[in-house]
């Protein structure tokens, strides 16, 4: 699936994943591919994105929203460090 997690200010990452785990405000949750259409608030906490080689990022996010939609994953959040 194509993930894409933006700020206000900028593009903090675009690329292919094969899971992405985020901190929902009713709970942590997790999005494979070909997952349902969602949208979702997100609360402060660690988004951790997977890639196909087994390789891992984890980003600190302060809230946001979540849509996954035909196998595209935008994160919208309001601010954001890399780990």
């Amino acid at each position: 699936m194509t993930l894409e997690i933006l700020t206000p200010d900028k593009k903090v990452f675009e690329g292919e994943a094969t899971s992405v785990t985020l901190p929902g405000t009713l709970g942590s949750f997790e999005i494979l591919n070909h997952h349902a259409p969602i949208i979702s608030t997100l609360q402060d906490g660690k988004l951790i994105v997977r890639g196909g080689s087994g390789k891992e990022e984890v980003f600190l996010i302060q809230g946001g929203v979540v849509e996954a939609l035909n196998n595209v994953v935008t994160v919208l959040a309001e601010g954001i460090t890399h780990r």
